[in-house]
C-alpha cells in the first residue's frame, strides 16, 4: 500500500509540474528524493548520556534508527575532542519518507507556536530546502513528561529539481506550508 502523499504526488503533482514547466516527459518532473533529519547535541561534550536521549527521540519521530555523528576535529575552546559523539541524523527514503512528510505537514508543523508559515528563501540553489525546528515536542510521538531537554533539529528536503523555482513549485503542490510573500 502506498502512502497518501506518494499517491497524491503521482496522480496530481506530476501532471501539474509537467504542465507548468513544459516537460516533454513525466520523468523530468522533480521529485522528493530523501528527507534528512539532523539533531545536534552540543551538551553531549559534558554528558555523553544525552546522546542516548536524542537517539531515542529521533527514532520515535522518524521510525528509523539514527546514526550517531562524531566530531571530526578537536576544538579546545569547546572542550571537544575528535571522535566524540555530538549529534545524530536519519536519512528517510521511500515509504518512510512520504509518511514522515505527511505527519510533518499535517500534524507537527501546525503545532508550532505562533506559526505563520515557513520562509521561501531557505533553498540552497540546487533545489534542496532546509529549515529548523526549535522544539522536538511538536511531534505527537514525543511524550512531554519524558523529555529531559528541549532540543531542536534541522530537516532537509532533497529533491531532484534542477532549480530552486522547480523545487519551490514541487513543495507548494505537495501542500508545504510556506509563508505568503508580503507586498
Amino acid at each position: 500500500m502506498k502512502p497518501r502523499m506518494q499517491m497524491d504526488y503521482e496522480e496530481r503533482v506530476v501532471k501539474a509540474l509537467v504542465e507548468r514547466f513544459q516537460f516533454s516527459n513525466t520523468m523530468q518532473a522533480p521529485r522528493l528524493t530523501k528527507i534528512v533529519v539532523n539533531m545536534g547535541v552540543g551538551d553531549a561534550v559534558q554528558n555523553a548520556k544525552l546522546i542516548d536521549g536524542a537517539v531515542a527521540e529521533l527514532m520515535a519521530i522518524t521510525g528509523q534508527r539514527p546514526s550517531v555523528r562524531k566530531a571530526k576535529k578537536s576544538i579546545s575552546n569547546f572542550k571537544l575532542r575528535a571522535g566524540q559523539p555530538i549529534g545524530c541524523a536519519v536519512t528517510l527514503r521511500g515509504i518512510r519518507m512520504y509518511e514522515f512528510y505527511d505527519r510533518l505537514v499535517s500534524v507537527a508543523i501546525p503545532r508550532i507556536r505562533d506559526f505563520r508559515g515557513l520562509p521561501q528563501r531557505s533553498f540552497d540553489g540546487r533545489g534542496n530546502y532546509t529549515f529548523g525546528v526549535q522544539e522536538q515536542i511538536i511531534f505527537p510521538e514525543i511524550n512531554y513528561d519524558k523529555v529531559d531537554k528541549v532540543r531542536g533539529m534541522d530537516i532537509t528536503f532533497v529533491t531532484s529539481a534542477r532549480t530552486d523555482e522547480e523545487a519551490l513549485e514541487l513543495l507548494k503542490l505537495m501542500k508545504f506550508p510556506f509563508r505568503e510573500k508580503q507586498a
